[in-house]
């Protein structure tokens, strides 16, 4: 069953990597935890989720979902993007760790990632940033696993329609003289590009140089009457779940909002890019976002 609406997209991209995890024998990443996390009650209620149009159930089902109605749109719309999307993040994370063994991982719309307890590296922070209700009930489950909070993780709930999160940072223990990796997974689908570079500025006043940052964002062929089928099926996906999708961006703009916060690409990953690392040679189905781009940059000195 799920109660409400809130953190349901959040709830999806957790299902598909605890099923990726659980069912696939060639996995593009492995999120070990995912399925936990979740738990059987919640994994099924996301698969009825699918399997029913993405209409919100308001029963309880005492039955598990049909993977033969559920398989192809998860393959299809659900899966690829937070696949390849956590294992290009958490691989440039690696690298920037080995260069900087002491330092603060910040995610921005954590959902239900399982970095935390993940995390092999003790010395360095990390920082989960969520809206409060979401962050809640994340919380919530993760006090029912019994899982201990590690000591260097901090929850730091940020309503960004009224909270400053410089400020909530700081409070909450970031260090802005320390080398820092941000991850924004998933955000600038739902973001205008006013809002977007409002975010990098914020990102930057608060961050040492050299800081990095990753993301992923849709294309400006997102919106055209003659799209591939399914980039039409995810917008209407997320339309019904609350999350209308607000912009398609060209990589000349991608560019100038990170230049205008004192941020330069160095990795930009296109679509074939993401194709020809995470799904070639695959016999799944599974496949790259003919849309979705992946980019890290780093904070340059003033």
């Amino acid at each position: 069953m799920i109660e409400n609406q809130e953190s349901v997209t959040a709830k999806l991209c957790s299902f598909a990597r605890a099923y990726h995890s659980s069912f696939e024998h060639d996995r593009i990443f492995d999120d070990g935890l995912a399925f936990d996390m979740m738990g059987l009650d919640e994994f099924e209620s996301m698969g009825l989720l699918i399997q029913h149009g993405f209409k919100i159930l308001r029963e309880n089902s005492y039955y598990g979902f049909d993977r033969s109605a559920v398989v192809p749109v998860l393959t299809r719309c659900i899966m690829p993007i937070p696949i390849s999307r956590i294992a290009f993040t958490e691989k440039e994370l690696a690298a920037f760790i080995e260069k900087n063994p002491a330092c603060q991982y910040v995610i921005c719309g954590a959902g239900m990632d399982s970095f935390s307890f993940r995390n092999t590296h003790r010395n360095i922070r990390v920082f989960e940033i969520d809206h409060p209700d979401t962050q809640k009930y994340k919380k919530e489950k993760i006090r029912r696993l019994e899982w201990i909070v590690p000591e260097n993780v901090s929850f730091v709930p940020i309503d960004f329609s009224k909270d400053d999160m410089e400020e909530n940072l700081i409070k909450n223990g970031f260090d802005p003289a320390l080398p820092s990796f941000f991850a924004l997974p998933g955000i600038l689908y739902y973001l205008t590009p006013s809002v977007f570079e409002e975010t990098l500025g914020k990102i930057s006043s608060v961050s040492a140089p050299h800081t990095e940052i990753v993301f992923d964002f849709p294309d400006e062929t997102t919106f055209l009457p003659d799209v591939p089928a399914r980039i039409k099926e995810l917008r209407l996906i997320t339309e019904k779940l609350g999350e209308e999708m607000r912009h398609g961006y060209s990589t000349a703009e991608i560019n100038a909002a990170l230049r205008k916060s004192g941020f330069a690409p160095v990795v930009h990953k296109t679509p074939e890019d993401i194709q020809k690392t995470y799904f070639s040679n695959r016999t799944d189905g599974l496949s790259a976002f003919e849309n979705v781009h992946f980019v890290k940059a780093e904070r340059r000195k003033p």
